[in-house]
């Protein structure tokens, strides 16, 4: 049966909420038939067969039922009673909240690591709330730089880290000190990183001071470093002052770790660089004049370099390796049978220390030139005798950079790994998992309100559907 509703003034309302709330028509439409079922479901006699369908183009509302033997009957709309008009306001208004929410969720999902704008709204302790147009984003005390304060109605510009259901709404958090920023910011400033021709390998931050960003270019006829700075620096400025004046060294990637760290330190000379694979440990020797310079300000300078290298950076100067080396030195002469060239020859091939000599044992010293077998016996019977620890370099700067996974090995240059990642990672391949084996089929973003609806306790109501007492 045709309901008596004014079709006309129904999809005018249809067209309003969609409009206003940014929900397809058939979405509202497709609400306003679940809200219908379970607003009657009270008020037939067989609910799980009860149909309501509003024709699109006129409005009009049919609803029916099969009863118990089978006959198909209209159900009267009329007179629907105050209870279940109630009934389908909630529902209605439910079902497209989640629309919204979920149509929200949709958008700002792929717009996941993107750069966008709004105005700081208001403040939430240490918290801003960011009015993007069409919904709020978070800003937390964690994600903001420390250098940085708003007012209420300041515009800010951020990445938007993460979006989440939460409730009936959806919330989206904005991150201005993630590394992944500063690589949105060099993608709107510079054509070559945007088009890749120009690469970003690695970020580090420490948000508000200092940056490290490694490039490399796929065309040999276009510089990295220079194409990111620009014509007297015209490119990074744009970038410098969206960070409010943070330091950003642009330096050139290169496979060879000897080579990253060498331009990593930069702007600081270095004399050498001892590699231990092993324990992806370097130890870093540099002039005198310029161990300052290495360490950089509040340490600054070593730590991002570590960080961008995946290395740990032992820092040490000339003079410092040189007393070292004459300390170890001294020791290897105290082995009966080595003289001077023979100490050199040991050192020059690594060994540094005793315990490395019986670690290594005989077959590492006999590829040592000069050194036979009576000779590496001899050497070893020594040591054995002799244990000594290794001498210490007084005081070396340390920065932590290498990352070790749970497997026990070690992430690789140019292979950012940031907190909570790894969980994101973790968590997304799981749902992948559970998704491909649960069954496929359509899915109803208002099923679940309308479960709840009918799940709800039930009142008897009079013959006008008003509540027994």
């Amino acid at each position: 049966m045709v309901a008596s509703v004014n079709g006309a003034e129904l999809m005018r309302f249809v067209e309003m909420i969609s409009r206003e709330r940014g929900i397809e028509k058939s979405e509202v439409v497709a609400a306003i038939e679940q809200a219908m079922i379970v607003a009657l479901r009270k008020r037939v006699e067989n609910p799980d067969t009860l149909t309501v369908v509003v024709d699109p183009n006129n409005g009009q509302i049919t609803a029916q039922e099969i009863d118990l033997e089978g006959v198909t009957h209209d159900v009267q709309l009329s007179d629907m009673g105050r209870i279940a008009a109630q009934t389908f306001k909630q529902i209605f208004v439910q079902k497209n909240r989640e629309a919204e929410r979920d149509n929200i969720y949709e958008k700002y999902i792929g717009l996941r690591r993107d750069i966008r704008s709004g105005t700081i709204q208001r403040m939430e302790g240490p918290n801003y709330v960011v009015n993007l147009g069409d919904s709020e984003a978070f800003f937390p005390r964690k994600e903001q730089v420390p250098t940085e304060s708003y007012n209420v109605g300041e515009r800010v510009r951020g990445l938007i880290l993460d979006v989440r259901k939460q409730g009936q709404k959806v919330k989206i958090i904005l991150s201005r000190t993630h590394p992944e920023f500063v690589k949105k910011l060099f993608e709107l400033e510079v054509p070559e990183v945007a088009e890749r021709i120009i690469e970003i390998k690695a970020i580090v931050r420490e948000p508000g001071y200092r940056s490290k960003v490694a490039v490399a270019s796929y065309d040999p006829k276009v510089d990295a470093v220079g194409a990111c700075v620009g014509v007297r620096g015209s490119r990074i400025k744009g970038i410098i002052d969206e960070l409010n004046n943070e330091k950003i060294d642009i330096i050139r990637w290169n496979e060879s770790a000897e080579v990253l760290i060498t331009n990593a330190l930069k702007p600081a000379r270095v004399d050498s660089i001892t590699l231990d694979y092993d324990n992806r440990r370097a130890r870093v020797v540099v002039p005198d004049d310029q161990l300052s310079l290495s360490i950089g300000k509040r340490g600054q300078n070593v730590r991002l370099a570590a960080r961008l290298c995946k290395w740990d950076l032992d820092i040490v100067t000339v003079t410092q390796e040189q007393d070292w080396r004459k300390r170890t030195l001294e020791k290897f002469r105290a082995i009966p049978g080595v003289d001077e060239l023979l100490c050199e020859a040991l050192f020059n091939s690594g060994f540094d220390s005793f315990g490395d000599i019986l670690a290594a044992g005989p077959e590492a010293l006999l590829k040592v030139p000069g050194i036979s077998i009576d000779s590496a016996a001899q050497i070893i019977q020594y040591v054995m005798e002799h244990p000594e620890p290794p001498e210490q370099i007084a005081d070396m700067v340390h920065a932590d950079g290498a990352q070790r996974r749970p497997d026990n090995t070690f992430v690789e240059p140019g292979h950012e790994v940031y907190e909570g990642e790894e969980e994101e990672e973790a968590a997304a391949a799981a749902a992948a998992a559970a998704k491909s084996s649960a069954p496929a089929g359509p899915v109803d973003p208002f099923a679940r309100a309308a479960e709840y609806a009918a799940q709800a306790p039930k009142h008897e109501v009079d013959e006008r559907g008003r509540p027994k007492l």
